[in-house]
């Protein structure tokens, strides 16, 4: 059942839709790694690196409330729910109990890196689709790559 009709022809709106989808599951899982790490971290820049967590749950719950409502504007149910999360969520995790400062922030840039290389292929794939939501997309990728330089940063003596 639609309950909103979508202003894009149904090819467009299934594509654009499954790009949005997909953007929600990551962003919605990113935040998810973001703050376990952030409960688990250890080490000499902890406090440096639990703030710079935060930003990037902040970042990664806005932007997920943003796409959510613009699959919803375009006819297409968003999919958020923790099973639907879950069974679809590939990003790099970290692994269970007490983190270290420099695999937190080696984590992050791997986690990033990951979700900035699906959402270049997610703006391919709405390039004439929907702009609009390209756009959108476009201006995540930016910030998440922005998040990724500086974790990438904080750990430069032992980047590879």
């Amino acid at each position: 059942m639609t309950v909103v009709k979508s202003t894009l022809p149904d090819p467009d709106r299934d594509i654009t839709g499954e790009a949005l989808q997909g953007t929600l599951v990551d962003l919605l899982g990113l935040s998810l790694i973001a703050k376990q790490a952030h409960w688990n971290i250890v080490g000499p820049r902890f406090r440096s690196v639990h703030l710079q967590l935060d930003e990037v749950v902040d970042t990664a719950r806005a932007y997920a409330d943003t796409v959510a409502e613009r699959a919803a504007a375009l006819g297409v149910s968003p999919d958020g729910r923790p099973e639907t999360i879950a069974a679809a969520f590939t990003l790099p995790s970290p692994k269970e109990g007490w983190l270290r400062d420099g695999d937190v922030v080696r984590l992050m840039v791997e986690t990033l890196e990951a979700a900035v290389g699906r959402l270049r292929a997610r703006i391919a794939a709405t390039d004439r689709p929907d702009p609009v939501s390209q756009d959108l997309l476009i201006s995540l990728t930016a910030e998440l790559e922005k998040q990724r330089w500086m974790f990438a940063a904080e750990d430069f003596p032992n980047e590879g």
